[in-house]
């Protein structure tokens, strides 16, 4: 039996008078590589931010690890300490040191000594290829290497499930590299993922199944071959022809 990480069913999201989100149901499993792709503005990383609440649902449920975060009473902070995301803009302290910002939620929320918190810092940092930047500050790295440090801070928590929110849109295109190679190798050590990007490639290699997204709703659901090299919707069809044209 295969373990249902996140189950959404019937979620809808409401921006006053603007349905952002129309029923969408979406089951991710243990360790499964989850790839959202789609035009901008068709909703994809407003379902992200509700799958930790940062986005309250307007109706629907959105169980994670057996808990319905979508119910009022929900224990938000225990369900968000397995629940790591990485922003499109790093989201870091600029006023931290590296170590710093990998520390403080261990810190913090698990009581880690300082000597544990900054072991596990210098072993995530070389696990996404920083192992010399622990005391680095922040404003001294590249974008690429910001969002790297991200990802390390992210997986601090321990997280079973990571969130991935566009990671390298706002990156140059020589260090999208760096940071789709720190993600492949999460999803080879079994890490269950949930990415938004515009990165096809990425969603070709690394996705066990790939969303289309548009207008609030997931048009298409498929394996990358089934999304790449079959397309059955004619909107997934023009938006491919887009953007693998370019």
């Amino acid at each position: 039996m295969t373990e249902v990480k996140v189950q959404v069913t019937n979620l809808i999201k409401n921006f006053g008078n603007n349905q952002v989100l129309k029923d969408i149901n979406v089951t991710v499993q243990a360790n499964e590589v989850v790839v959202i792709i789609g035009p901008s503005g068709s909703g994809k990383s407003t379902f992200l931010r509700t799958l930790n609440r940062l986005e309250t649902p307007t109706s629907g449920s959105i169980v994670i690890d057996g808990v319905d975060i979508a119910e009022p009473h929900a224990n938000l902070n225990q369900v968000r300490e397995n629940i790591g995301m990485v922003f499109q803009h790093f989201n870091l302290f600029k006023n931290l040191s590296v170590a710093q910002n990998i520390m403080l939620a261990p810190q913090e929320l698990q009581n880690k000594s300082t000597e544990q918190a900054q072991e596990q810092a210098q072993h995530l940092l070389t696990t996404v290829g920083l192992a010399d930047k622990l005391n680095a500050s922040v404003q001294s790295l590249s974008g690429g290497q910001q969002q790297r440090v991200a990802i390390a801070r992210a997986l601090a928590m321990n997280p079973d499930i990571m969130l991935f929110d566009e990671p390298t849109s706002a990156l140059d295109p020589e260090m999208v590299g760096d940071v789709l190679a720190v993600m492949k190798k999460l999803a080879q050590q079994g890490m269950t993922m949930i990415v938004v990007t515009h990165e096809m490639g990425f969603a070709k290699e690394v996705a066990d199944r790939v969303l289309f997204f548009d207008q609030g709703q997931i048009l298409e659901e498929g394996t990358p071959t089934a999304i790449f090299d079959h397309p059955q919707n004619p909107r997934l069809q023009e938006f491919l022809d887009k953007v693998l044209n370019v």
